[in-house]
């Protein structure tokens, strides 16, 4: 079912990839059909990636989802930050982390550090 792949540069040549890749989606590996569905999964990748730029999540974020996924308790964080006064006005969008604290949590925690460093946006 080889098809010829062409550049995805409006919504309807989107929409056209999209159906095209429901159609190839089971593929067997190493087809042809399997190297199309490789391309065409670029292309589309490619596209989303210019009309819908994804932004990194603020520093608080990142933390609090870390924590979520991870079990981890807000006085834990205290404790790595140097104390829960200090991760309090960071939870609530009062304070950014300094740079011992960046480390602290990128060493910790392995939350990437240009996550981290972003200025804390202030809460709605």
């Amino acid at each position: 079912m080889t098809t010829t792949l062409k550049p995805i540069k409006t919504d309807a040549d989107y929409e056209a990839a999209m159906e095209l890749l429901d159609s190839l989606w089971d593929a067997q590996p190493g087809s042809p059909d399997a190297d199309q569905l490789e391309v065409l999964g670029i292309l589309i990748d490619q596209y989303e990636t210019q009309q819908v730029p994804i932004s990194a999540p603020d520093a608080v974020e990142a933390v609090l989802f870390h924590m979520a996924q991870n079990g981890i308790e807000r006085s834990e964080l205290g404790k790595l930050l140097g104390s829960r006064s200090r991760a309090s006005e960071f939870l609530n969008h009062k304070a950014s982390l300094s740079l011992t604290q960046i480390r602290k949590l990128n060493e910790a925690w392995n939350i990437p550090a240009d996550i981290l460093i972003q200025p804390v946006r202030e809460s709605a």
